[in-house]
């Protein structure tokens, strides 16, 4: 944990998790270590809301059919002007391109808001193949104070 209240920059860190959705509290609380500057609160909220997204969507989807045990990795950097998470995960994967940019429908429901909200918080939203795994990326800039 970090002793002061301010990141030491670059400051990059990553966590191996099951696929199972009772962990996304222990993702969460992984990720309080980035709730200090350079990072804005307001930022780390919007992150935090990206990430259990992308963590439930991991686990929901790209493994739905995949052991308990497959892993799921995510990694976060983070330098004075942008914040970055990575959530790999060993799905089929999907065309991010099918995603529309049409707004968020109220109706529906419980379910379908996880990527749109990722897109709405992401200044760059990737999702790419990369040696037999999927990569959602993430990156959120902010202004340096």
């Amino acid at each position: 944990m970090l002793d002061d209240c301010q990141l030491k920059l670059p400051y990059r860190q990553g966590i191996q998790v099951y696929t199972d959705l009772n962990l996304l509290t222990q993702v969460l609380a992984w990720f309080e270590q980035f709730n200090h500057p350079p990072v804005p609160h307001s930022v780390w909220l919007e992150c935090q809301l990206a990430l259990a997204e992308a963590f439930t969507n991991a686990v929901r989807h790209a493994h739905a059919h995949k052991t308990p045990e497959t892993p799921i990795d995510i990694e976060v950097a983070v330098d004075a002007q942008m914040i970055e998470l990575k959530v790999w995960d060993y799905g089929p994967g999907f065309d991010l391109s099918q995603l529309s940019d049409e707004a968020i429908e109220p109706d529906y429901g419980e379910h379908g808001r996880g990527l749109k909200i990722m897109q709405r918080v992401a200044d760059v939203f990737c999702y790419d193949q990369i040696d037999q795994r999927n990569c959602l990326q993430i990156v959120k800039y902010y202004a340096q104070t």
